[in-house]
């Protein structure tokens, strides 16, 4: 894979350390779902480690706190511009490791370098792009540069979390009537894509996210010995709704950022597969049926999917629970509302008896353009930071704090400038989470890139 990337010449993308700091960072167990229990004391600690990280970025930029854990460094112009400003956002929250000690090579908050690599929970998500963003920043002050129109670095503490942080920055944000050019959040990166015909690595950004919704079914039912049932129980008749939502999947639907996938993708592909894939484009409504049959994967792109991940009833084996319930982790399709999925939940459970409540949702975005400059600005960035890999849309199926921003600007992208294998990509939220050292300073040199872009007729960090 790197050796079809030719090796930087920048001196100032190689500042020592850049490996060392994010290890740093790793060692603050910044995780947001234990924050009831420990406190804010980790967050603090993580917030003066930065402080001290990048002494030009505090010295020369503005930092406001918005909330607990929000942070905006506000980057202002030399001159006024009229120019609409540019968000690029990141989190410093990580999620837990509990049961998992285990199975980490290492000690997953250690922060050990080995190989040239840095382990531990949050190397890839997303301590190290946040990491490359604030280099790149601090890099450019050392320069003396400074950008062409304001810059808003946002930075979350919780969107492992439901990303309060991150709604509540551009609630205010926009309440100050701040309407950015384009929002740039983490989400795609440097991968290879799992179409036959196309090979090589590319730049996954994603264009727009599917919904989240948490649903819980729930019923009552006739308690007593479980030596003489009488009929369905509380618990299976929950167990069988879920059934009959897993026998009756969502239809099939194909979003516009799906079908610029495939058209972009034909672009790279061999001949052969080339045309299928301008096919597809031409054709969603067959391709969308399709593409479940290559797996899970291709499913995503085009259906509304559904996990029930948690289940209870009952407190003993020899007794009939008066309760039961389930939980449903759904990830609703662009094109499609939570009302709308509620609607058919019901319909496919056909039970009245099983009550159907919704705990929380957000919905899908809408779908940002590739035909705009911010999406030049990436795509030039990109091919800076890794010469020979071009930028391909795609559809983001896990939630970003980028969906926070999509009810103000038409322009969010979700894109993170690190290299992930497929091993990278499943260690996300897994174990034995790891990223090149070299990956950091690519992804340094693409934030750099993307920000000297800003200037006119730039898009060249040279």
């Amino acid at each position: 894979m790197q050796a079809s990337w030719p090796p930087s010449t920048d001196a100032t993308q190689a500042r020592p350390g850049i490996g060392e700091r994010l290890a740093a960072m790793i060692a603050i167990p910044t995780i947001s779902a234990s924050r009831a229990e420990t406190g804010l004391a980790v967050f603090e600690e993580f917030i003066a480690l930065l402080a001290e990280q990048y002494p030009l970025l505090h010295r020369h930029l503005n930092l406001e706190r918005i909330g607990d854990l929000g942070l905006v460094f506000s980057w202002a112009p030399a001159e006024p511009s009229p120019v609409a400003p540019v968000v690029l956002m990141a989190h410093f929250d990580v999620v837990p490791v509990a049961g998992q000690e285990a199975e980490w090579r290492v000690p997953a908050f250690e922060g050990r370098i080995i190989d040239d690599q840095v382990w531990g929970r949050g190397a890839l998500d997303d301590k190290g792009a946040l990491c490359t963003l604030l280099e790149a920043v601090e890099n450019l002050l050392a320069q003396g540069w400074t950008p062409p129109r304001e810059v808003l670095l946002c930075l979350g503490g919780d969107e492992e979390d439901h990303g309060h942080a991150a709604r509540l920055i551009a609630e205010t944000l926009i309440e100050r009537g701040i309407a950015p050019e384009f929002v740039l959040d983490e989400g795609g990166a440097i991968t290879e894509i799992p179409f036959p015909g196309v090979n090589g690595w590319f730049a996954m950004v994603g264009l727009a996210e599917k919904g989240v919704m948490a649903v819980r079914l729930s019923t009552t039912g006739e308690g007593g010995h479980a030596s003489a049932p009488s009929g369905l129980t509380a618990v299976g008749r929950v167990a069988r709704a879920v059934a009959r939502l897993n026998r009756n999947p969502f239809g099939v639907r194909m979003p516009k950022t799906v079908r610029e996938l495939f058209t972009q993708i034909a672009e790279h592909a061999e001949p052969k597969y080339a045309k299928i894939y301008r096919a597809a484009a031409k054709v969603p409504a067959l391709t969308a049926r399709l593409l479940p049959l290559i797996g899970a994967e291709g499913a995503v792109m085009v259906r509304t999917s559904l996990a029930a991940t948690m289940l209870a009833g009952g407190s003993s084996a020899n007794v009939l629970p008066s309760e039961a319930s389930a939980m449903l982790n759904i990830r609703v399709n662009v094109g499609e509302t939570s009302a709308s999925v509620l609607t058919r939940l019901r319909r496919a459970i056909a039970d009245p008896l099983v009550a159907v409540e919704l705990v929380e949702a957000d919905e899908p975005t809408s779908e940002s353009a590739t035909d705009n400059a911010a999406w030049s600005m990436i795509g030039s960035a990109v091919a800076q930071a890794y010469p020979g890999v071009a930028a391909l849309p795609y559809l983001t199926t896990a939630a970003t704090d980028g969906r926070h921003w999509h009810r103000h600007t038409p322009n969010v992208y979700r894109f993170a400038p690190l290299a992930m294998d497929a091993g990278q990509r499943a260690a996300v939220h897994g174990t034995n989470e790891w990223v090149s050292i070299d990956s950091l300073r690519r992804g340094e040199r693409f934030y750099r890139a993307l920000l000297r872009g800003l200037e006119a007729g730039g898009g060249k960090d040279e």
